[in-house]
Formats: C-alpha cells, structure tokens, sequence
C-alpha cells in the first residue's frame, strides 16, 4: 500500500493576507444576529436569563445546584460545628480559605479560632463542602455575592458565616444506627 502525498499551493493573493473577506463575514454575520435578537423574532427565542433591576413580579431562577455564598453550621450550644480539620482550607483550589486552630474548652477537640473566607478568590467549586467531613461549611444560601466597594468587606470572618448558617442536622462523630446490625446478610464484608 503506497501513501499518497497531497501539493498544496500556498499562494494568496492580497485580499487573503489582509484577511479582509474573513472580517467582513464576520462582521456581516455579528449583525445579522444583533438584529435578529433585539428586534425580530429571536426576542421571545433567547435561552438566556436577563438580569438587570430585580422586579417584584418575576422570581429569579435558581437551578437546584445552584452554590451561593459560604456558611457555617453550628451545634444546639451555638458552638460552630467546625473542628479546625483544615481539609477544606486543604483542598481549596483557589486558597482562599484561611483557619486558626485553637483548643476548645471541653478538650476533646479543636475549634477555628479564626475561619476566614475570601469570596473574591472563592470559584464557587463546592470542594470545601464536599471535604468537611463534619457538616460544618455548606453553599446553599442560594445568595449571590453581595457587590462591596472595598476588598475588606468581601473578606467573610466566623462570625458573618455563622450568621448565614444554622443548627445542623447532620450527625457528628459517627452516633447513628448501627449498620452491621441493619445490615442485610447477603454482606460479604460481615
């Protein structure tokens, strides 16, 4: 079997090197569609959410996955929920989670003496939620940033994320049903 080789002529001729036929279709093209939308049929067609001033009659659309700002979650004492694991600050792609350990005062575990998030850094990836092994940082306030003025107000120290969260749910240090006890017999692990 033999390979056959292809010439291919690269002569242009001056129109081509100025690339202007490319501009011009692109252009004709980028004016075709800005007519079309703002005042043709397109209008009522767009698949795009319009943001702008909120209005009272319309509710925004939030998909279920949607991630808001952080929050931190708190025990029935008030306690943070935190125990200062660092997995979170660990995994954080952007490093924008900063935590200070210190010891709490029943001595069985650590609590963040400081836990700062900085949402200007923050990609909205979930990583932190997903690493907390705890339930003590979650994203669904289903909130958009705030726009600040000044990079200090987009700084979130412990005391505004508590304020955002609430008393969790979840339980804390494995006290649940014991699953070698519900667990059907066919296990192979028991």
């Amino acid at each position: 079997m033999t390979i056959g080789v292809k010439k291919v002529s690269l002569e242009r001729n001056p129109s081509d090197q100025m690339f202007l036929p490319a501009v011009v279709e692109g252009l004709v093209t980028t004016a075709r569609h800005f007519f079309k939308n703002t005042f043709g049929e397109g209008q009522t067609n767009i698949a795009t959410i319009r943001y702008g001033e909120p209005d009272v009659n319309t509710k925004d659309y939030y998909p279920d996955r949607f991630r808001g700002v952080h929050r931190l979650m708190y025990r029935e004492d008030g306690s943070v929920r935190c125990v200062a694991c660092m997995c979170c600050s660990t995994v954080c792609p952007a490093h924008c989670i900063t935590i200070v350990g210190e010891d709490r005062l029943d001595g069985y575990e650590k609590a963040p003496k400081s836990f700062v998030i900085d949402e200007l850094k923050c990609v909205v990836c979930g990583l932190c939620v997903e690493a907390c092994p705890c339930d003590a940082i979650r994203m669904d306030t289903k909130e958009h940033m705030a726009p600040v003025e000044a990079r200090a107000q987009a700084v979130l120290g412990k005391v505004e994320l508590m304020a955002r969260g609430g008393p969790s749910v979840a339980v804390q240090g494995g006290v649940a049903a014991n699953y070698r006890e519900v667990a059907p017999a066919e296990d192979p692990r028991f």
